[in-house]
């Protein structure tokens, strides 16, 4: 049974930690847990002659290119593509769109985006087209940090010729649309206080919008929602229980359908436990017939370099399983070459 299963039933699993920092030179920073690090004696120069080599080999050399990708950090794979755009006049994503196919093709132009060109491409493709996937927009949304937030709202308006903004107003509607737009403002508190009589004020307050009156005021529960930070709001939750026969997620279910719903349940999940949030991602992605490769691309190269290490043990203790024996079981090939290596060991 999914961990948010449980903690909907009231059997609540741990948050993430309220401190999460290590103290380096005297001032506190925050834990690094991705699985992707810096290449030690790195060479922008000597990696763009070997990719233009193993772009070049007679059927193309694939495991050169993905060990490359995957053992860089983002950091070091712009300055590859620029030195390699300077030696050889060519664009690496062109290159390797030419040398590669389907689902590695996917991942290794991912994994050349910066984080900001990435979260960019993500909306784009969520709202261009057939329908707007609103999960993702969500995903992205709720889960960055406002300066993530900024920067992909400049990078999508380069990139695109579009204000971000327009584009969400233009793709959805209602109430979910009142909540991408409150996200989009980049104004979330992201202190690690935690202000228990705010949490309490907030509790009651949210009470008296849904449960206790006639209908319910989305946009209330909007307000707290998108603007407290993740510790702020897993205390509320708590407090709520103090005020209500219910938890705060099974009042978002009785009060709330569709979008809105769904929008407003994620970011009680991602404010609670993130890592949890990813890993039931990942995990539906290979659950049950076929793959959303989609998914798997997303969260592995957005989260690589952010906390896919705190996402992978989830994971475990989630589904009793390790992602990478499920991605083992549900990919093949060089594309699984380069997920299993976006994971870290297993």
């Amino acid at each position: 049974m999914s961990i948010f299963k449980r903690f909907f039933q009231d059997i609540i699993h741990k948050r993430d930690p309220d401190n999460d920092t290590v103290t380096v030179k005297g001032k506190p920073k925050p834990k690094y847990y991705g699985t992707v690090t810096p290449h030690p004696n790195f060479s922008a120069s000597s990696d763009a002659s070997v990719l233009n080599s193993a772009i070049k080999s007679k059927g193309v050399d694939e495991d050169v290119i993905i060990a490359v990708l995957v053992r860089r950090s983002n950091e070091q794979r712009q300055k590859i593509k620029t030195v390699y755009e300077a030696s050889t006049e060519k664009k690496l994503e062109k290159d390797l769109k030419s040398a590669l196919r389907s689902d590695l093709e996917d991942v290794s132009l991912a994994l050349l985006m910066t984080p900001a060109q990435f979260d960019a491409h993500l909306i784009r493709k969520a709202t261009k087209g057939f329908g707007t996937n609103e999960d993702v927009l969500v995903e992205v949304l709720a889960t960055r940090s406002n300066e993530e937030i900024r920067e992909l709202k400049t990078v999508y308006k380069q990139e695109y010729g579009q204000e971000l903004e327009a584009v969400i107003e233009k793709e959805t509607s209602g109430d979910l649309t009142e909540a991408l737009l409150a996200m989009l403002k980049a104004n979330k508190d992201e202190s690690s206080e935690i202000n228990r009589r705010q949490a309490e004020e907030d509790a009651k307050i949210l009470f008296e919008a849904g449960e206790n009156t006639k209908g319910t005021n989305v946009s209330t529960f909007i307000e707290i929602l998108t603007s407290r930070s993740g510790p702020q709001l897993s205390k509320t939750f708590e407090e709520y229980a103090s005020v209500s026969d219910l938890t705060l997620p099974k009042a978002l279910f009785v009060e709330l359908k569709g979008d809105i719903e769904d929008c407003l349940v994620d970011i009680v999940k991602i404010a609670w436990n993130k890592s949890a949030f990813f890993a039931e991602k990942l995990h539906k992605a290979m659950d049950g017939h076929g793959t959303c490769e989609d998914t798997l691309i997303r969260v592995l190269v957005s989260r690589s370099e952010i906390d896919l290490k705190k996402i992978v043990e989830e994971y475990r203790a989630m589904f009793d399983v390790s992602v990478q024996e499920h991605i083992l079981n549900d990919t093949k090939g060089h594309y699984q070459k380069v997920l299993l290596g976006l994971c870290g060991p297993h």
